[in-house]
């Protein structure tokens, strides 16, 4: 039977321009090399990189000096073919004469298709699964089934794999990189909701309850006014924490700008005052001896204070005070936060400086909240160079930032 008869029979002809397996043979830029070398060290006349599945025999990548007639992209009925078996056995079939070889002489493939020499070696990936295989036939007969011929094959076929892994590598890390730089943008997006579209219209409404707030009121529309204002406060400061989650998770850290003379005392003390307003049950005591000069972001320092303050009051004890400290000594800085109640759970303390961890409040109900505020305030530590501690005793649980006074550069 003649090449022209058998592709009438075997061969399916469609050209699969569009298949991702030949496309992604077609980018090993040593394949064709590969099957020159196939043919010149056998002396057969056409050489295949084929994708063999239970069903399909697709022709990746050919040579053909002897007019075969398949192309890039045509099929073969898999049944037809000893590649069939090869992905079942995972080894390489080879004979030299099919006519001579008592296992080929009546075997379909060799009469179906008019060969005598034939090679064929499995394509195997590094996870194991089977692509396909590296083969080769000749009409007439040729020592093919040499040790060193068939360890060629196996070592083409093993290239070949290798190029298709490092490739889905590649693949995989762009995609990756693709997903990081579609996730910044969507981060981008999201820190300018938080700094413009939300923002904004919270001004408007906290301006709008100023205004109520001077006017002259019932006195249950003054409770609710005010209730509206502490709404309005806690809100603004949830979309901070958020606003600074967001910062540091994209790289840039809490923004911080230290100077030289920060009024810190001033700042630590009106944190002090506006917590105790929205407190005004909880007992806290401050010693603020702040009397050197600090260089520091003040605005960062009482947003610190004011998540270990705020923290302080959430889980410590309803009916013990709260001390807030903060001194000058020397070269240094230090500000510290204690609240008495049940020491916090050795399990708890690896998170504790975690974002989006909650404990439980102080009267055992969870914590309202997203769970930032010491996370940032751990994060406004860092940027100045600080560092932020806690011990938690039996009766007491206390919160210390210690910082260089002095910038240095």
């Amino acid at each position: 039977m003649g090449y022209g008869e058998a592709s009438l029979i075997a061969v399916q002809g469609a050209v699969l321009s569009d298949n991702p397996d030949v496309a992604a043979i077609a980018r090993i830029d040593a394949v064709p090399s590969i099957l020159a070398v196939c043919c010149r060290v056998t002396g057969m006349g056409f050489a295949a990189v084929a994708r063999v599945t239970e069903t399909e025999w697709i022709a990746c990548a050919v040579r053909d000096e002897i007019g075969f007639g398949l192309g890039v992209g045509g099929q073969l009925e898999v049944r037809t073919t000893l590649c069939d078996e090869v992905r079942d056995r995972h080894d390489t079939i080879v004979f030299d004469n099919a006519a001579e070889d008592p296992r080929f002489k009546d075997h379909h493939t060799p009469r179906i298709y008019g060969l005598q020499s034939y090679i064929s070696t499995p394509i195997v990936r590094a996870n194991g699964a089977f692509f396909g295989t590296l083969c080769a036939i000749d009409p007439n007969p040729h020592q093919v089934s040499k040790p060193e011929t068939v360890q060629t094959f196996k070592l083409f076929a093993q290239l070949i794999a290798a190029q298709l892994d490092a490739e889905d590598r590649v693949r995989a890390s762009e995609l990756a990189l693709l997903d990081q730089n579609q996730a910044a943008e969507l981060r981008e997006q999201f820190i300018a909701v938080l700094g413009h579209d939300l923002r904004n219209p919270l001004a408007a409404a906290q301006a709008g309850t100023r205004l109520l707030q001077r006017m002259d009121l019932p006195e249950k529309a003054v409770t609710v006014v005010e209730q509206m204002q502490d709404s309005h406060v806690r809100m603004g400061r949830l979309i901070e924490d958020v606003l600074d989650f967001a910062r540091v998770r994209l790289g840039q850290g809490v923004p911080v700008q230290r100077r030289e003379d920060a009024p810190l005392g001033e700042t630590l003390e009106q944190v002090i005052g506006e917590l105790r307003l929205s407190y005004p049950d909880r007992a806290v005591i401050d010693r603020i001896a702040v009397t050197h000069p600090v260089a520091a972001d003040p605005e960062r320092i009482g947003q610190l204070l004011s998540n270990l303050l705020g923290n302080a009051l959430t889980h410590g004890a309803a009916d013990g005070e709260i001390q807030v400290s903060a001194r000058t000594d020397g070269e240094w800085f230090e500000l510290s936060v204690a609240n008495p109640g049940k020491p916090i759970p050795e399990h708890a303390m690896p998170q504790l400086f975690e974002p989006f961890h909650r404990g439980q409040a102080g009267d055992g109900r969870a914590r309202e909240g997203l769970g930032l505020g010491l996370y940032i305030a751990s994060q406004i530590a860092q940027a100045h160079g600080g560092l932020l501690e806690v011990v938690s005793r039996d009766d007491e649980t206390i919160f210390t930032f210690r910082m260089l006074a002095v910038a240095r550069p």
